[in-house]
């Protein structure tokens, strides 16, 4: 099926020249090297490697960094490189999310010049993997409570705790792992070699299946001073990393619900119940303009979002706002799209099952919704309903 990507109202001419180029690049990437193969990657629950060194060698590795081998791109462009590539799957971007805007970013933002020029060029080129270590076992939603420690020893830093639902894990050769150090919240670049780390994938997933989930246990784990990061100190450094990616998010699931909304409304031309194509029914056709109208104000959503980040005015409210609204619509058109596709819908031989399962764990990571709730609701009455 050829995809037609859904723009009831002329959106495309409110992009640049280079924002359509790039996002109708890696549209052609998606079609022709992740479709094909990921309906298989995520029934045996395998990720597809192949395509790391095609992400690399196209830039969308820290695309919106400058410099160190990145690409410079807008974060309009960079927030539709995240749209095409979630159009493929979630877990695509996820990969994609976590390596540029959770590891990439601190350290171009944070790291010394020394650990800028050791990693990220390598990471750019897809050659070095991240992952980002800040949630624990019993730490989500409340990242502060962190039990993971940093103590200092003669010559570096010793560490010690647990890490859960790190996407790439056990694939990274650098964690970036968040621990208190004295009481305060720190960065450490920690390679996977060192002693005493260890990574154990999460197997039983039924969402986000073509995507690496690891537990990271972290025993007496030392790295050396220059594993530190010394530009921020206190949760203010991961905030400002989830903050990134959350943009992305943004972004990434609208990807989704076009490609659900696209494949209901060509399913749905083409099925003939009783003397028609089911399209011609006044309830399918209700979905179809429910899809169509929440995907338009999400992809409005998002364009001022990006010009307002371009201009330096984007506020951590207004992510949580998007987040928020875009997941939640995206989700709710996938299960209209496997509902108009009937049984057929919960096949392999269709994409929106996947992507319904998959917005599931994206409801949930880089906040869940009834956070970014809160978030909001504390913006805009002054007044926080959850403590810290």
């Amino acid at each position: 099926m050829t995809y037609a990507a859904l723009d009831y109202y002329a959106i495309d001419e409110l992009f640049t020249h280079d924002e359509r180029l790039i996002r109708d690049t890696v549209r052609e990437v998606v079609t022709t090297k992740v479709m094909p193969g990921i309906g298989k990657h995520f029934t045996a629950g395998t990720f597809p490697h192949e395509l790391i060194p095609v992400f690399g060698s196209l830039g969308l590795l820290g695309s919106s960094l400058t410099g160190y081998g990145c690409a410079g791109v807008t974060p309009t462009a960079y927030g539709l490189i995240c749209q095409e590539l979630e159009r493929g799957d979630s877990g695509i971007r996820s990969f994609c999310s976590v390596q540029s805007s959770l590891v990439m970013y601190p350290i171009w933002a944070f790291g010394s010049e020394e650990q800028k020029q050791r990693y990220l060029p390598e990471m750019a080129a897809g050659r070095v993997i991240g992952c980002f270590g800040i949630t624990e076992p019993d730490f989500g939603s409340n990242p502060s409570g962190m039990l993971t420690t940093a103590t200092r020893v003669p010559g570096g830093y010793r560490l010690n705790g647990t890490k859960r639902w790190i996407t790439n894990g056990s694939v990274a050769q650098v964690a970036l792992v968040w621990a208190k150090l004295e009481g305060k919240v720190h960065g450490f670049l920690v390679p996977t070699t060192t002693p005493g780390f260890t990574a154990r994938d999460i197997h039983g997933k039924w969402s986000l299946r073509a995507s690496i989930t690891s537990e990271l246990h972290l025993e007496d784990c030392v790295v050396g001073e220059d594993a530190l990061l010394p530009g921020v100190a206190g949760m203010r450094g991961p905030l400002s990393c989830l903050t990134q990616a959350r943009f992305g998010i943004c972004y990434g699931v609208v990807g989704a619900a076009m490609a659900c909304y696209d494949e209901a409304l060509s399913y749905a031309k083409d099925r003939v119940q009783f003397s028609r194509p089911i399209a011609g029914y006044q309830l399918v056709q209700q979905k179809l303009v429910d899809m169509v109208s929440e995907i338009t104000k999400a992809q409005l959503l998002c364009l001022r979002l990006g010009r307002l980040k371009e201009s330096d005015r984007l506020q951590a409210g207004q992510i949580s706002l998007a987040k928020r609204n875009n997941v939640s619509i995206a989700r709710d058109i996938a299960r209209d799209a496997r509902d108009i596709l009937g049984a057929n819908g919960v096949t392999d031989d269709y994409q929106c099952g996947r992507h319904m399962l998959n917005l599931e764990s994206v409801y949930t990571y880089e906040g869940t919704h009834d956070i970014h709730t809160l978030v909001v609701g504390q913006d805009v009455t002054g007044l926080a309903a959850f403590d810290g």
